[in-house]
């Protein structure tokens, strides 16, 4: 499978390092607008996770200018849209209707009706559409799916998801509507899209939070389910301390256990509470779960992308399209919610 990545910064690059351990799938293209970088100096890229850029051989890779080239290119089986937020939609659906099958970084978009127009572009062309929400992935949240799926410890009951960081100034236009929408669109969406995965779609949702720019700044929520069967919490945003940590965590609650996960990465050192297993007689058990290399759930994430599209299976019960919309559709609930200081319904999805 030959693979062009749109955008060429610090997700770009995860993407380029991921992919060169995906069997039976290389990148054969890349756009950027950046002439460094066309050039192969990626050396300016850094993140808050994994290596810093470097030079790279770009010598068997066609390089491209603009979107339109790229989506152009005869050769390019797949386009990994790895670009700001805004354009996620207009660039997929274009992807799309140039033959192209799409895997579009998250959010899927920055509203509903974006995301359903990029799946009816998809249903349209006949073509995949798949978005890149790696977290299931990553290995604390993979043991838990499985362990759910298979049912060993009973049925589950609910849980509690937490995603806080300081505020990034350093993001141009997190706090407009138009370029990444916000700590709900940016951060919760993760937590929210592993919930719409496990959980199914909530009836509702009653959230409480702070406002900054008419946009969610941080929240908690009540996701309600048809029976009241779950008991589901949602927390998260940005703190307006430029110290203050990035922590993520879940606690998960079934009928003979409960599955609890804590991170946070200080300014001096990152800190864990490592996933632990927690059966109802009190035993305690903390599963290996690898070198904890984070590009490993970038790999698994993409190598999920290649056994989709090159068998083009019907779906994928992680990346579909439909389970994405519907995380933007619990951010825009949360945040009606919030503003309206209301409980709001939601419909099912499409």
């Amino acid at each position: 499978m030959r693979v062009g990545i749109a955008g060429i910064g610090f997700m770009g690059w995860i993407h380029w390092l991921a992919w060169k351990s995906v069997p039976e799938a290389r990148v054969a293209a890349i756009c950027t607008r950046n002439p460094a970088r066309q050039a192969g100096d990626w050396s300016g890229i850094q993140g808050n996770f994994g290596p810093p850029g470097e030079q790279v051989d770009l010598t068997a890779v066609t390089v491209h200018g603009s979107l339109e080239s790229l989506f152009a290119d005869t050769s390019i089986d797949l386009v990994d849209l790895c670009l700001p937020p805004g354009i996620h939609a207009d660039a997929t659906i274009s992807a799309l209707r140039a033959g192209k099958d799409v895997l579009c970084e998250k959010p899927m978009a920055l509203t509903l009706a974006q995301c359903d127009s990029m799946i009816a572009a998809a249903r349209k062309s006949n073509r995949q559409l798949l978005v890149a929400h790696v977290l299931p992935f990553f290995p604390e949240y993979a043991f838990a799916r499985s362990l759910i799926r298979n049912g060993s410890y009973g049925r589950l009951l609910g849980g509690n998801f937490h995603r806080t960081v300081a505020n990034p100034v350093w993001v141009k236009g997190f706090f407009d509507p138009e370029v990444v929408g916000g700590p709900l669109l940016d951060l919760q969406v993760h937590d929210l899209h592993f919930i719409r995965g496990l959980f199914g779609m909530p009836d509702s949702v009653t959230g409480s939070g702070r406002l900054q720019d008419g946009l969610v700044e941080y929240s908690t929520s009540v996701l309600r389910f048809p029976g009241d069967e779950f008991v589901v919490h949602c927390t998260g945003g940005v703190i307006q301390q430029q110290g203050r940590p990035f922590t993520h965590g879940f606690e998960l609650h079934l009928e003979r256990a409960t599955l609890q996960f804590e991170f946070a990465a200080f300014n001096d050192q990152a800190e864990s509470m490592p996933l632990k297993l927690i059966s109802a007689d009190g035993q305690t058990t903390r599963p290996h779960l690898g070198d904890n290399d984070p590009v490993r759930a970038f790999v698994d994430e993409l190598d999920e992308v290649r056994k989709v599209v090159t068998s083009q299976r019907a779906n994928s019960s992680v990346l579909d399209a439909p389970l994405a919309r519907d995380a933007i559709s619990l951010c825009e609930a949360i945040a009606r919610s919030v503003a309206s200081r209301q409980t709001v319904k939601l419909k099912r999805s499409c």
